[in-house]
């Protein structure tokens, strides 16, 4: 899959006069940090309910002061 990304990459930056290249690359560049940056907020919104729960849990089976 790699080798033919990079094959299609390679023809787009011979096909595309200099300025397309720049923003074809930008544009993956952007995509491919938007989803980074989803991925991490369904992280920490996982573990955010995971913490959530813990706590619930643990009140619910220690003793009150």
């Amino acid at each position: 899959m790699r080798s033919l990304l990079f094959a299609l990459s390679l023809l787009t930056c011979a096909l595309l006069p200099g300025c397309a290249v720049i923003v074809v690359a930008d544009t993956a560049a952007t995509v491919a940090v938007k989803g980074v940056g989803l991925a991490a907020d369904a992280a920490i919104g996982t573990v955010r309910y995971t913490g959530k729960a813990v706590g619930a849990a643990a009140s619910l089976v220690l003793p009150s002061d």
